[in-house]
C-alpha cells in the first residue's frame, strides 16, 4: 500500500515570464528600491533589474488587474478579480502582506489610487454600478462609497494639491469627486463647446484645479476645476492610455507605440516612439500584428519604464533615448497551450496562439529566441536528439523547425482539425501527433515525416499521450475519459490487457490510469486537471488544473483523493506542466493569463534544511495546504469529540425570524382583532436559581470573576454563582443557546456567544448584569469560540458558518477590525497571543492555525506537525512564540512559532481543558483527572483525580460517576474550577477535597418534571437515565440520584408524596419510594414511551399511564392491577389530567384531539364544552379547549405549545413553548390570542412547567439545555419595577391610537426626490424642443431691403443703458416648513439669530437686523434640522433630507452637518437606507448624531458624525417613527416615539438594543400614537400623545399620565437644559384659560399657557425652542413668532404662506414690493427693502392668479372658482367682481393702456372685458378655438394683440379685443410685446432641457431690459438665459433652492430682483440680479 501523506518536497515558484499588459493600465512602477513592479496573472513581481532577481507575492487567489504605488513608493496595492474580490497592501521589500480590504467590491477591482500621504486608498469596482470606495487601509476599513458611474471607470486620481478631492474618468465621461463625511459627491466635467463628449482613458492632476487627461482619440484635454479649458490635439496618434506624473513632469504613453514627455505646463519636451528602435521588433511581430501599443509608463528621473500591450517591459535613459533596452518578455495575448522541454539542456519550449514559439533559457532566466508561425500553435514537442522542434498547430497542420536557426524542416497537413497534442518516440523514429479529429498519426521521422500508421480507436479528442520506453507501445486519452494502447508505428489498438502488464512508459502525461488515480478527487467525476508530469526519480506527480492551482503529489498515487501540496500563483486554468530534463524545475504555463511560471523543485533531503527559510505567506496556504480528504493514519476520532463535531445547532426556527412570521399570519389576527383581547395577568415570575451547566457541548467556559463568584452559562442564561451565600444572579440578554464564553483579563466582563441566524456576542458586567457591548452581523448560525486579548481590548469570535468565520473586534466600539475565513473543519478554540495582540491561534478538528492581522483580514499558515490531529485546547506559554495545545489523544503538543517541537503524554483520552498560571499549567481530560505541571510540561507536580470518595460534605449534590469527563478548568482564590460533562461544577481545593457547587442534568433532553404535593421537592427524569430529585428550598441541591436502565419521559408525585411513579422511553414504568428511590412495583405493556403518568386525586388509587401508542392504562395502584383502558385517540397522547372525583379523565393527544374517559374502565365520554368548564379538575396541565384557546400564538404552526399548568390558585396558567418561552395568562384564557407576560431563559423547547404546592414558585425543565429552572412567583400587588420584567405580549395593540388630520397627513405624506418629479399641470402634445419647426416662408437674405425687425419685447422703464444679467444671488426667502415637519425651528447664539428650514435651504435669521443667510448644500428637501447644544461645538447644525435609494449615490437620504455662521458643511453622512431622514439629534456630548429614516423599516442610525463613520444601525419600528431624540445626559440612551409606540434604546458597543414602553402598570392605559418627546431627570421620559396627554415613563414603565395637558395633539415638546423647564406645542383653540403653548415644571406637574395672538380659529404649534426669557414657536401656518416669557408678547418673526401652491405672483410696476396669492385664500403684499409681509388678505378661497394694472393703483385677482376680483390698491376695497367660467382661472392681465382685461381660464378661453365701462364688468369678446386650457398671456405693447401659451405646447396670437386669431406668421414676427411670460414660441425654444421628458418648463419671464429670460420648472429650478434663445439647450445658469414644482417667476421693475415662487414648499424666494459691468 502506497503512503498517502503528501510528499515532502516542495515547490518554490524562482521566475515568472512576462507582464499583464493587455486590459490593465498604469500597473508597473519603480519602488524606492529602484526595483520594478508589476503584476502577471495572480502574482505581483518585484523585479530587480541590475540583480536580476525577482520576488513574488502570492496573496491574491485570482487575476490581479490593478495597481497603485504607495506615496513612498515601498508600500504596493494590488487588486484582483473573482466574486468576492479583496485589495491587498504589502510590502514590495519583504513581499509580505500589510493589509487585507475586502468585503465591498464584487467582479474586480478596477482602478487604484493612494492619496498624497498615503493614509487613504480609493478603488473602483468593475460591478454594474462601478462603487468607488475610499478606505483607511491600514484599519481595513471603509470611510466612502458611492456609485461611480453607469459605465466603465479607466482611471482614478486624488487631487494632490486639495484635500478630500478626486478624479475620475472613463467610458465617455470625468467627474470630479469631493469627499466630506461618509459621502462622496460627485460633478460631471462640462465638456462644452471646447472638445468633444469622448471616452477618457487616463488622467493627472495639477496645481490651482487644474486635470490633464488623456482621451481615445489622442487628445490630451486639460480641465480648471469641472471645465474643459483646453485641448492639446493630436499629442498621440491614438488612445492614451497611460499618464504618470512626477516633479520633471508628465509621462504619456499610447496606443500609437510612442512615449511623449511633457514638462509641468504641459509643453511638449520629448518623443520616443518604440516602433522605430533598432533591435527589429517591428520585423519579428509579422504583418499580422497591431504594431506596438503602450499600456503603463513610470518616469522617475533619467528613467522611463514602459509597458506594453504585448507584454514587453522596456526601460529607457532619458539621454539615451533611441535605445529601449527590453528587460522583460512574455507571450501576447491569447491562449498559450504548447510547452515542451529539451531533452539535454536547461531550456523550455513554448508555442501559443499569439502564433509564436519561444525558446527561454531556465539558468538565465532570459529569451533565447523567437519565430513566428503563420498559424496559432497548440502543442509542440521535441526529438530525443534535441535537434527538431515539431509544432502542431489550430489548422490541424504541424511544422517541424531545426532548434538551432529556427528554420523549417517540413510542414505537413494531413488534419483539419486541431493538434492537441505531439510526442516523439524514445529511439526518435516516429512522431505521434494527436488531433481533435479523435485520430493519431504515426509519421518517421528519418523517412521526412511520412505517415506510416494512423490509430484510430477514439471516438473523442486526444488530450495526452505516452510512448512505452522500447518506442513498441503508446496510451492515449481522449476527451470522453478513455485510455487505449496502440502497438506501434502501425496504430494496432491492442485489447488484451495481459501484454501491457510488463510495458514500461518513457513518459507520464496522461491524466487516466490507475498510476494516477490519486489525482483525481473522490466521489467527483470531473475533468479540470489539464495536465500531469511525472518525476520517476523522486516518485512525485506534478499536476495542472482549471483552478490555477499546481499540486504535488507522490507517484505512483493509486487512491482517489490522494493528500497533496498545493501552490497558487496562476489565475485561471493552466494549460501544461513538464518537469525540466534534470528534474531541478517545473515549468508551467497559463492559458489565460499567458505566462510561463518556473519553479524550483526543492526534494525531500534539501526541504529539511529549507524549513527555516519563511515559507512564502498566501492566503490560501499555498506553501502546501493539505488536501481535504482524510488521511488513512489518523487515530480513531474519540466518541465525544465526534459527536461534538456533528451538532450544527441549526434550528427550524430562530427567534428573530418571529417578527416576519408573525407578519405573515397578521391577516390572521386582524379577523380577531376586533375582539376584545383577555389581559395579560398582574402577576409575574422572576428567575430565582438553574440546575445545570453546559459542560457536554463546550469547553473551558467556567471562570471566577474578580469578587470571587462563579461565572458560566447554561440554555441562554449567563449565570453568576455566589457559592457563600448559594445564590444566583442572571444574565438574559441571550434569546438562544450560550455556546461560549470567556473572560476578560481583569474578571469583570465576559463575553458570550449564542446559537441564532445572525447571532450576536454580548459583553457584559457580572457586576451590573448590563450589556456594554453587543456584536452581531458576521457570524451565522452561531458563535462556538471567543477570547479576550491581554489588554481587553480586543475579542476574537468564531463562527459556526461552514467557513467557521474568525473575527477580530474593538469590542468597546463594536468595530470589526479584521476577518477571514477560518477553515473548513470545526474550530474548537482561539486565542489571541498576549504578547501580540495582532497575532492569534486557532485549533480544531485537524489543525492548529496561526494568524495574524493584516488590514481588514487576517492571514493563515497551518502548524508544520507530521500527521494531523484534532486540537481540543490550546494556551499561550511564556513568551510570544510558545504554544501549547491538547490533544485529542491525550497528548500536549508544544510549538514554536508555527514548529511543533516535541509532545508530551498528559491525559488518558482527549485534553479538553487547560489553563496558564504564572508558573505552570492546569489540565483536564476525559479520564476525569486534573494535573498540575510545571512551565515546560517536563513534569507533573499533582493529580487530582475527580471521585466521589474524596466529595465534600458542604457539597450541593452527589456525584453522578467517578472520573467524569473534564470539560472545564479555572483557578483562582486558592482553588481550581472543574467543570464535567456530566453538568456539575466542583471546586478542588489545592489539598484534595472536592466540593459539588452546581449541577444538572447530563445530554439528553429533560422532559418528565414533578412537584412534591406538601413539600418544597421536585422530581425531574431525563433521557440520560436519571431521576433526580431536587431541594426546592434555598439550599438548591440535588438529594437524590438513581440511574434507570432507560431513559424517561415523565414522572408523577402520589398524593401522599411517598411513591413516584416513572414512565420510561421503552414503554415500561415504575414506582419508587420517594425517599429511596428504591423499586416498590414495575410494569411493561406498551412498546412506545410513556408520555404522561398521573395518579388519581385524593388516596391516589388509581394511576393512570400515556403512551405514545396512543392508549391510557389505568392501575390499581393496591392491587397492582391494570383495571382500564382508554382507547379510541388517533395520535399520540401528550397531556392527562384527573378530576376532582377522580371519576374523569381529560386527554390530549398529538394531532389536536380532547378526549374524556371515565375511570377506572376507560369508557370515552363525549361532554360539551360549556360543561368542561363547569367540572373541578384536579389538575389542569392540557393545552387544548375552550378555557385555555387563548394560550396559542399566531404563529403556532411553528411555535407548539407543548406544556402547560394552572398555579392552585385558579388564577395563573402557566405555559413553555417550541420557541423557549414561558408564558404566563391570566386563566380562564378564552378567545384567542390573549395577551400574556413572557420569559426567555430556556433555549429552545420548554418541556414541562410546573407550580409548588403552595404556588409560590414555578418550576420549568428545558428539553436540550438540561436545565431545571426556578422561578419565584411575584403577586401582582406587590411589584416594584424589575427591569427583568417580562416582554409584553407579540401582538402590536390595535387599539387604535387615536385621530387627527395634520398627524395623518404627516404621516401619509409622500416625499419624492426632485430629480422624479413629474407635471404640475396635466399637459398634452408634444413638447417644444421636440416639435419640427416649419421653416418660415420668408427666410429673408442676409441683407434685406425689407424693413428692420421691429423690437420682440418693448424694453421701457431701463433707461438706456441696457446691460444683461449675469448671476442671480439669494437674498431674501419667505416661508417656514412648519405644515409637515416638526422640532426644526432653534435659537442660537444666546438669542440673538434662530435657524430654520424651507425648501432645501437652511436659514438663520438675524434678529436684530433680520438679514438672512442661507446654507444651500442641500440637494433636495430639508425634513429635519436639529442643533448641537454641547460648548465644544457652538452653531453646529445638523440638516436631514429627502432621498430615494440607499445606494450611497447624490440621490441617497442625507445628513448634512454645518455650521451655521459660516455656513461650512462640515460633514455630509449618506444614508444606507432608501427613503429620507425625518428625524436628527445629537448626543450629550456632541460627538454622535441619531437620524431616523422613512423606509419601511424606519430604520434608526447612529453616526460618529466628525468622522463620517456609521455606529450602528436597526430596524426602528414597523410603522412611523416621528421623532427620536437622545437623553440630554447621555450618550448611549435615546427614546423614539411614533404611531402607537414608544421605545426606549440603549447603544451597546455597536449595537441597538430598545425596549418597548410597558403599559400594564396603569390600569386601562392604552397604547396611543405619541408625537414628541422631552426628558426629567432620575430617568423620567415624557411623551405627547395624539390625544393631548403627556405620558411619563420611569426606565420604560409608564408610571402616570397628565391627562390632557392639551386638547389637541401634542405635536412638540422641548427639554431647557439649564432649568430642566419643558415647553410644550400642540393644536388647540385659543381661550382664556389654555393656549397651543405651555411651560412647565421638571416633573410636568404644573404649567403656564400662553395664547398666540394670530387670529387663527385653531392654533397649531409644530415646534417650540425655550432662550433667555423668550420662547420660539413655529406654526402649522408657516408663522414663527417669539413669545415672551413675563409679558406673555407675541412677536411674529416669519410669514408665510400656510398650503400651496402659490400660483400667483406679481410685482409692482415702480416699486419693489409684489403680491402672491396662494391655494389657503390669501392675498400677500410683500415688502422686499424692509425683508417683510406688509399685509394680507383673506379671500376666502383659494387663489390661483395675480396682476398689477399698468400704473400699479389697481389688483386683479383670479380664484379657483372661476371668480375674478379687482382691488384698489389704496384702500384694498373691492372695486368690481364677476364669475362667468366654473374652473380656475390661470393668468389674468390688464392691456398696457389700461383699457382692457383679460381673464384667461382652464375652460380653454380667454374673455376680454372693457375697463372703461365701469365696474359692472360685462364681457365683451372672448377667444375661441384654444386646444387646452390657458396658461400664460401676454399683450402686445400697443394693447391690440394677445399672445397665449397652452397646456398643449402650442402658442396662439389673436387679436384684441375681437378675439381673432392670427396665422400669419409675418404677421406675428412683426409684433412686440409689452411682456413675455410665455414659454412656448420659438424666441424660447432654448429654455425647454434634454431631460425635459417628464417634466416640464411651468413659467417664464422676460427681463425688462429684454436680454434675459428666467424660468422655472418642475424640478425646482430657477434658470437664466439669454433672451431670445431660438437654439435648442442653450446655455444657462441655474439656481437651486426650491422644492419640486415652480409655479410662477417675475421680475421686479428696474429688474432689480427675481422672485420665483414655490408649488411644493409653499415659499417665495427672492434673487438679487448681478448685471454685467458696461
Amino acid at each position: 500500500m502506497a503512503d498517502r501523506t503528501a510528499p515532502n518536497c516542495h515547490l518554490r515558484l524562482e521566475w515568472v515570464y512576462g507582464y499583464r499588459g493587455h486590459q490593465c493600465r498604469n500597473n508597473l512602477y519603480y519602488t524606492a528600491a529602484k526595483e520594478i513592479v508589476y503584476f502577471v496573472a495572480g502574482v505581483g513581481v518585484v523585479y530587480n533589474t541590475r540583480e536580476h532577481k525577482q520576488k513574488f507575492y502570492l496573496g491574491h487567489n485570482d487575476d490581479i488587474i490593478s495597481l497603485a504605488l504607495h506615496p513612498e513608493r515601498v508600500l504596493v496595492a494590488t487588486g484582483q478579480v473573482g466574486k468576492e474580490p479583496y485589495i491587498c497592501v504589502w510590502d514590495s521589500y519583504t513581499v509580505q502582506t500589510v493589509s487585507i480590504l475586502k468585503d465591498v467590491h464584487t467582479h474586480g477591482i478596477a482602478c487604484l489610487a493612494f492619496d498624497l500621504e498615503g493614509q487613504c486608498l480609493v478603488s473602483v469596482g468593475l460591478d454594474s454600478k462601478n462603487t468607488i470606495c475610499v478606505w483607511d487601509w491600514r484599519r481595513g476599513k471603509v470611510l466612502a462609497a458611492a456609485p461611480g458611474h453607469t459605465d466603465r471607470i479607466f482611471d482614478i486620481s486624488w487631487d494632490l494639491y486639495q484635500p478630500n478631492k478626486l478624479v475620475s474618468c472613463g467610458v465617455k465621461h470625468i467627474k470630479f469627486w469631493s469627499l466630506c463625511g461618509n459621502a462622496l459627491t460627485p460633478k460631471r466635467g462640462v465638456f462644452g463647446k471646447t472638445g468633444d463628449l469622448q471616452t477618457i482613458l487616463c488622467l493627472a492632476c495639477a496645481k490651482d484645479e487644474v486635470t490633464y487627461s488623456g482621451a481615445l482619440n489622442g487628445d490630451i484635454y486639460v480641465w480648471k476645476g469641472i471645465n474643459l479649458m483646453r485641448t492639446i490635439q493630436g499629442a498621440h496618434g491614438s488612445g492614451i492610455f497611460s499618464m504618470n506624473a512626477c516633479e520633471e513632469g508628465f509621462a504619456t504613453g499610447g496606443r500609437d507605440g510612442s512615449v511623449r514627455l511633457w514638462d509641468l505646463n504641459f509643453k511638449p519636451i520629448t518623443v520616443i516612439d518604440l516602433r522605430e528602435t533598432d533591435q527589429g521588433y517591428k520585423v519579428a511581430r509579422g504583418e499580422n500584428s497591431r504594431g506596438l501599443s503602450v499600456r503603463s509608463v513610470c518616469w522617475r528621473g533619467d528613467h522611463i519604464l514602459v509597458g506594453t500591450q504585448d507584454s514587453e517591459i522596456f526601460e529607457v535613459v532619458v539621454h539615451d533615448r533611441n535605445k529601449p533596452f527590453l528587460i522583460m518578455q512574455g507571450h501576447c495575448e491569447g491562449e498559450l497551450w504548447a510547452l515542451a522541454v529539451h531533452p539535454t539542456k536547461p531550456l523550455a519550449m513554448t508555442g501559443s496562439d499569439d502564433r509564436s514559439v519561444r525558446i527561454w533559457s531556465l539558468i538565465d532566466h532570459a529569451l533565447i529566441a523567437r519565430c513566428n508561425m503563420e498559424e496559432p500553435i497548440r502543442c509542440a514537442a521535441v526529438s530525443t536528439d534535441g535537434i527538431h522542434l515539431a509544432l502542431g498547430m489550430k489548422d490541424g497542420s504541424f511544422t517541424v523547425l531545426r532548434v538551432r536557426d529556427m528554420t523549417e524542416v517540413v510542414h505537413v497537413k494531413d488534419r483539419k482539425e486541431a493538434i492537441h497534442e505531439l510526442k516523439y518516440s524514445p529511439d526518435g523514429a516516429h512522431l505521434a501527433v494527436g488531433s481533435n479529429e479523435n485520430t493519431v498519426d504515426i509519421y518517421g521521422v528519418v523517412q521526412r515525416y511520412k505517415k506510416v500508421g494512423e490509430c484510430i480507436g477514439s471516438n473523442s479528442f486526444i488530450t495526452h499521450m505516452d510512448w512505452s520506453t522500447d518506442s513498441k507501445y503508446l496510451q492515449t486519452n481522449d476527451g470522453s475519459g478513455r485510455r487505449l494502447f496502440y502497438r506501434m508505428p502501425s496504430g494496432k489498438e491492442v485489447t488484451n490487457r495481459e501484454e501491457l502488464k510488463l510495458v514500461q512508459w518513457a513518459s507520464w502525461t496522461c491524466v487516466l490510469g490507475p498510476e494516477v488515480n490519486g489525482i483525481w478527487p473522490k466521489y467527483s467525476d470531473i475533468n479540470d486537471i489539464n495536465s500531469v508530469d511525472a518525476n520517476f526519480n523522486n516518485q512525485v506527480l506534478v499536476t495542472a488544473d482549471d483552478y490555477g492551482l499546481v499540486k504535488l503529489m507522490r507517484y505512483p498515487c493509486i487512491r482517489k483523493g490522494a493528500k497533496f501540496r498545493k501552490y497558487l500563483g496562476h489565475s485561471a486554468h493552466i494549460t501544461n506542466v513538464r518537469w525540466s530534463h534534470d528534474y531541478q524545475w517545473v515549468i508551467t504555463i497559463g492559458g489565460a493569463d499567458h505566462s510561463v511560471f518556473q519553479w524550483k523543485f526543492i526534494p525531500e533531503r534539501k526541504s529539511k534544511e529549507a524549513l527555516h527559510i519563511a515559507p512564502q505567506e498566501t492566503l490560501a496556504d499555498s506553501n502546501s495546504e493539505e488536501s481535504d480528504s482524510d488521511q488513512s493514519d489518523v487515530p480513531e476520532m474519540d466518541s465525544e469529540i465526534e459527536q461534538e463535531t456533528q451538532l450544527t445547532y441549526r434550528r427550524q426556527v430562530y427567534k428573530e425570524d418571529l417578527p416576519q412570521l408573525k407578519e405573515q399570519c397578521k391577516e390572521k389576527h386582524r379577523a380577531t382583532a376586533m375582539k376584545k383581547r383577555e389581559r395579560a395577568p398582574g402577576n409575574g415570575i422572576k428567575l430565582h436559581f438553574i440546575h445545570g451547566y453546559r459542560g457536554y457541548d463546550c469547553r473551558s467556559n467556567l471562570f471566577y470573576t474578580q469578587t470571587g463568584e462563579i461565572v458560566y452559562h447554561v440554555a441562554a442564561v449567563g449565570v453568576v454563582y455566589n457559592r457563600q451565600q448559594n445564590t444566583q444572579r442572571f444574565y438574559m440578554g441571550h434569546d438562544d443557546d450560550i455556546l461560549c464564553l470567556a473572560i476578560h483579563p481583569l474578571k469583570d466582563y465576559v463575553a458570550t456567544g449564542q446559537v441564532g441566524r445572525d447571532s450576536s456576542v454580548h459583553i457584559w458586567d457580572t457586576e451590573t448584569l448590563k450589556p456594554m457591548s453587543v456584536l452581531k452581523g458576521f457570524h451565522q448560525l452561531g458563535v462556538c469560540a471567543l477570547d479576550f486579548s491581554a489588554d481587553g481590548k480586543r475579542l476574537a469570535s468564531v463562527g459556526l458558518d461552514d467557513n467557521h468565520t474568525i473575527v477580530l473586534w474593538d469590542w468597546r466600539k463594536g468595530e470589526k477590525l479584521s476577518a477571514m475565513r477560518g477553515s473548513k473543519d470545526k474550530i474548537f478554540v482561539v486565542k489571541i497571543n498576549p504578547y501580540l495582540p495582532d497575532k492569534l491561534i486557532t485549533a480544531g478538528v485537524k489543525h492548529m492555525k496561526f494568524w495574524h492581522k493584516a488590514g481588514g483580514g487576517l492571514i493563515g499558515r497551518k502548524g508544520n506537525m507530521g500527521k494531523t490531529e484534532t486540537m481540543m485546547c490550546a494556551v499561550y506559554g511564556w513568551s510570544e512564540e510558545m504554544v501549547f495545545s491538547g490533544t485529542c489523544t491525550g497528548d500536549i503538543c508544544i510549538w514554536r512559532d508555527m514548529f511543533l517541537m516535541k509532545t508530551v503524554k498528559a491525559h488518558d483520552g482527549p485534553v479538553f481543558s487547560m489553563h496558564a498560571l504564572e508558573k505552570g499549567f492546569v489540565t483536564g481530560g476525559k479520564d476525569g483527572i486534573v494535573a498540575l505541571w510545571d512551565d515546560t510540561f517536563e513534569r507533573c507536580l499533582k493529580t487530582y483525580a475527580i471521585k466521589r470518595a474524596v466529595l465534600a460534605p458542604g457539597s450541593k449534590g452527589l456525584l453522578l460517576e467517578d472520573n467524569p469527563s473534564i470539560r472545564a478548568i479555572s483557578l483562582g482564590h486558592g482553588h481550581i474550577l472543574v467543570g464535567t460533562k456530566n453538568g456539575e461544577i466542583l471546586e478542588v481545593d489545592k489539598s484534595g477535597p472536592i466540593t459539588l457547587l452546581v449541577q444538572g442534568h447530563m445530554e439528553g433532553e429533560v422532559w418528565g418534571l414533578a412537584t412534591h404535593p406538601h413539600l418544597p421537592l421536585c422530581a425531574t427524569v431525563s433521557d440520560d437515565k436519571t431521576l433526580r430529585i431536587w431541594d426546592l428550598s434555598p439550599s438548591h441541591c440535588m438529594l437524590a440520584v438513581r440511574k434507570l436502565r432507560k431513559g424517561g419521559r415523565c414522572c408523577c408525585f402520589s398524593p401522599d408524596g411517598k411513591a413516584l411513579a416513572v414512565g420510561l422511553n421503552d414503554g415500561s414504568f415504575l414506582i419508587v419510594n420517594a425517599d429511596t428511590l428504591e423499586d416498590l412495583v414495575s410494569f411493561h405493556h406498551r412498546k412506545d414511551i410513556i408520555s404522561d403518568i398521573r395518579f388519581s386525586p385524593g388516596a391516589g388509587k388509581y394511576l393512570a399511564v400515556a403512551s405514545g401508542d396512543s392508549f391510557v392504562d389505568i392501575y390499581n395502584v393496591m392491587s397492582s392491577k391494570r383495571v382500564g383502558v382508554c382507547k379510541g385517540c388517533l395520535s399520540y397522547i401528550t397531556h392527562l389530567d384527573w378530576d376532582k372525583r377522580a371519576k374523569l379523565l381529560q386527554v390530549n393527544t398529538a394531532a389536536k384531539e380532547q378526549f374524556f374517559f371515565e375511570a377506572p374502565r376507560g369508557k370515552r365520554q363525549t361532554i360539551p364544552a360549556s360543561e368542561v368548564e363547569k367540572i373541578d379538575w384536579s389538575t389542569w396541565t392540557c393545552v387544548l379547549g375552550p378555557s385555555v384557546e387563548g394560550v396559542w400564538p399566531v404563529i403556532s404552526e411553528v411555535a407548539e405549545v407543548t406544556a402547560a399548568c394552572l398555579s392552585n390558585d385558579r388564577r395563573v396558567l402557566a405555559t413553555g413553548d417550541d420557541l423557549g418561552y414561558i408564558k404566563l395568562f391570566r386563566y380562564p384564557v378564552k378567545g384567542k390570542y390573549a395577551k400574556f407576560k413572557r420569559y426567555v431563559a430556556h433555549s429552545t423547547h420548554v418541556t414541562n412547567v410546573r407550580w409548588t404546592h403552595d404556588d409560590s414558585l414555578l418550576v420549568t425543565v428545558g428539553g436540550g439545555d438540561t436545565c431545571l429552572m426556578i422561578w419565584a412567583h411575584e403577586p401582582g400587588g406587590l411589584r416594584e419595577f424589575k427591569l427583568c420584567d417580562s416582554e409584553e405580549s407579540d401582538i402590536e395593540s390595535e387599539d387604535d391610537g387615536g385621530y387627527d388630520s395634520d398627524v395623518t397627513r404627516e404621516n401619509e405624506i409622500n416625499y419624492t426626490i426632485k430629480a422624479l418629479s413629474t407635471n404640475m399641470r396635466p399637459m398634452t402634445g408634444v413638447k417644444p424642443h421636440l416639435q419640427m419647426k416649419e421653416p418660415s416662408i420668408d427666410e429673408r437674405p442676409p441683407v434685406s431691403r425689407a424693413l428692420p425687425q421691429p423690437e420682440k419685447l418693448q424694453t421701457n422703464n431701463v433707461g438706456k443703458k441696457k446691460r444683461p444679467i449675469e448671476d442671480l444671488v439669494l437674498e431674501l426667502v419667505f416661508g417656514y416648513r412648519g405644515n409637515d415637519c416638526r422640532n426644526n425651528v432653534h435659537y442660537l447664539n444666546e438669542g440673538a439669530d434662530i435657524i430654520y428650514h424651507t425648501a432645501s435651504v437652511g436659514i438663520v435669521l438675524n434678529l436684530t437686523t433680520s438679514c438672512q443667510s442661507f446654507y444651500v448644500e442641500h440637494s433636495d428637501d430639508i425634513l429635519c434640522l436639529t442643533i448641537n447644544q454641547h460648548p465644544k461645538f457652538p452653531n453646529v447644525v445638523a440638516t436631514g433630507q429627502v432621498g430615494d435609494t440607499g445606494d450611497m449615490s447624490a440621490t441617497s437620504p442625507s445628513i448634512h452637518v454645518w455650521d451655521a455662521m459660516t455656513k461650512q458643511t462640515l460633514s455630509v453622512l449618506r444614508c444606507f437606507h432608501s427613503g429620507s431622514v425625518c428625524s436628527v439629534s445629537f448626543s450629550a456630548t456632541g460627538r454622535l448624531l441619531l437620524s431616523v429614516g422613512l423606509d419601511p423599516e424606519h430604520t434608526v442610525t447612529i453616526w460618529k458624525w466628525q468622522e463620517g463613520a456609521k455606529v450602528a444601525s436597526r430596524v426602528g419600528h414597523t410603522q412611523r417613527i416621528f421623532v427620536a431624540e437622545f437623553r440630554p445626559d447621555s450618550d448611549t440612551h435615546f427614546v423614539s416615539v411614533g404611531i402607537k409606540h414608544v421605545r426606549f434604546w440603549t447603544l451597546a458597543g455597536r449595537a441597538l438594543l430598545s425596549k418597548k414602553g410597558v403599559l400594564s402598570s396603569i390600569e386601562d392605559a392604552r397604547m396611543q400614537t405619541m408625537l414628541s418627546v422631552a426628558f426629567g431627570a432620575n430617568n423620567l421620559t415624557f411623551t405627547g400623545t395624539i390625544s393631548g396627554d403627556v405620558c411619563v415613563w420611569k426606565e420604560h414603565i409608564l408610571v402616570r399620565i397628565v391627562a390632557k395637558a392639551h386638547t389637541g395633539p401634542v405635536f412638540t415638546m422641548y427639554t431647557t437644559l439649564r432649568d430642566g423647564l419643558i415647553v410644550t406645542g400642540g393644536k388647540e383653540r385659543p381661550s382664556k384659560e389654555g393656549g397651543a403653548l405651555k411651560l412647565w415644571d421638571q416633573e410636568l406637574k404644573r404649567c403656564r399657557a400662553f395664547r398666540l395672538e394670530t387670529g387663527q380659529i385653531i392654533d397649531c404649534v409644530r415646534s417650540v425652542c425655550r432662550g433667555k426669557g423668550k420662547i420660539l414657536v413655529g406654526t402649522r401656518n408657516a408663522e414663527i413668532i417669539e413669545v415672551g416669557e413675563k409679558n406673555a408678547a407675541c412677536n411674529i418673526l416669519v410669514n408665510g404662506h400656510m398650503d400651496g401652491p402659490i400660483w400667483g405672483l406679481g410685482t409692482h410696476p415702480s416699486r419693489d414690493v409684489f403680491l402672491s396669492a396662494a391655494e389657503d385664500g390669501t392675498v400677500r403684499l410683500w415688502d422686499i427693502p424692509e425683508k417683510k409681509m406688509l399685509n394680507k388678505v383673506n379671500l376666502g378661497h383659494p387663489a390661483h392668479t395675480i396682476s398689477y394694472s399698468p400704473e400699479g393703483d389697481m389688483v386683479a385677482i383670479g380664484m379657483k372658482n372661476g371668480e375674478f376680483i379687482i382691488l384698489l390698491v389704496a384702500s384694498l376695497k373691492i372695486w368690481g367682481k364677476k364669475r362667468d367660467r366654473r374652473s380656475p382661472i390661470q393668468d389674468i392681465r390688464f392691456s398696457p393702456n389700461s383699457r382692457f382685461l383679460a381673464v384667461g381660464s382652464t375652460e380653454c378661453a380667454v374673455d376680454f372685458y372693457d375697463l372703461t365701462l365701469g365696474p359692472q364688468l360685462n364681457r365683451i369678446n372672448c377667444c375661441r378655438d384654444i386646444p387646452s386650457f390657458v396658461m400664460q398671456m401676454d399683450f402686445s405693447a400697443d394693447s391690440s394683440y394677445i399672445q397665449i401659451s397652452t397646456g398643449a405646447y402650442k402658442r396662439l396670437v389673436y387679436e384684441v379685443p375681437s378675439g381673432r386669431q392670427i396665422t400669419e406668421q409675418i404677421q406675428i414676427d412683426r409684433i412686440t410685446w409689452a411682456t413675455w411670460t410665455s414659454v412656448l414660441g420659438d424666441e424660447v425654444v432654448g429654455i425647454w432641457s434634454r431631460n425635459a421628458d417628464k417634466a416640464d418648463v411651468t413659467c417664464a419671464c422676460v427681463s425688462h431690459s429684454g436680454l434675459n429670460i428666467v424660468t422655472g420648472d418642475d424640478f425646482g429650478m430657477v434658470k437664466l438665459f439669454d433672451f431670445p434663445s431660438p437654439e435648442k439647450f442653450a446655455k444657462h445658469k441655474r439656481f437651486l433652492g426650491h422644492s419640486a414644482h415652480l409655479t410662477n417667476v417675475r421680475f421686479t421693475n428696474g429688474d432689480r430682483f427675481v422672485v420665483s415662487a414655490g408649488g411644493d414648499d409653499r415659499s417665495l424666494f427672492v434673487w438679487r440680479c448681478v448685471h454685467a459691468p458696461h
